[in-house]
């Protein structure tokens, strides 16, 4: 009965992403130049949008502080001013020093040492750090790392509540078992997945529900 029950719901979330990838296609997402800056605008993201976190990004990239090593070195007054566009800069700027402070106390700067190990273990030392919560972590993981680490946010929770695949009381932990008990462990598949509910969020699935023209409206339980 177990085997079954996981084998339906596979289905399901295959269903309803082979829905939402033949309306969007390949949405390209995480939008950075290198693996570093994903960390950085994972860290960023935090609590505003994204269009302010690439005016911060553009400020750093200006300044020549995207890299782990001017980010250890400029002062962390000097910092916040440049990521100011991102919002909560103060708190923002030392999570990023405390970030690369234990990534060079840990893999002295390297993110391809941090990378090189056990996933899971590093999702244990990174949600460790001060300021790295759980889906800035798996953020980091997927994105940066390409490690298959489903990310959830507010987003992914208020679809899959609306379809009936987990409960609005569920926590983190619950809403992300969903995916990772039942996918496939493919990085690019929950890259894609996770940057599809996103769009059909932002299209449809708001906080008021836009229904007309979604293509999960007739599996939807919500309003």
């Amino acid at each position: 009965m177990q085997a079954e029950n996981r084998s339906a719901r596979r289905q399901e979330l295959l269903r309803v992403f082979n829905s939402l990838f033949d309306h969007y296609g390949k949405l390209h997402w995480w939008p950075a130049e290198t693996p570093f800056e994903v960390c950085v605008g994972a860290i960023l993201t935090q609590n505003t949008n994204w269009g302010n976190v690439e005016k911060a990004i553009a400020n750093l990239k200006k300044a020549d502080l995207l890299s782990a090593t001017t980010l250890r070195d400029v002062p962390v007054e000097e910092l916040a001013q440049v990521i100011k566009p991102a919002g909560f800069f103060n708190v923002k700027s030392a999570r990023l020093k405390d970030f690369v402070g234990w990534l060079f106390e840990r893999y002295l700067g390297r993110l391809e040492a941090m990378f090189a190990g056990d996933w899971l273990e590093l999702r244990e030392e990174l949600l460790k750090v001060r300021g790295i919560g759980r889906e800035t972590c798996d953020s980091i993981l997927l994105y940066a790392g390409n490690k298959p680490s489903f990310v959830v946010d507010a987003y992914t929770k208020r679809l899959f509540t609306h379809l009936g695949l987990v409960s609005a009381k569920d926590d983190y932990e619950a809403v992300r078992a969903l995916f990772m008990d039942n996918l496939p462990a493919d990085a690019a598949l929950f890259n894609d997945f996770h940057a599809l509910i996103v769009q059909h969020c932002k299209v449809h699935c708001r906080k008021k529900p836009l229904c007309s023209g979604c293509r999960l409206h007739l599996s939807c339980n919500g309003s």
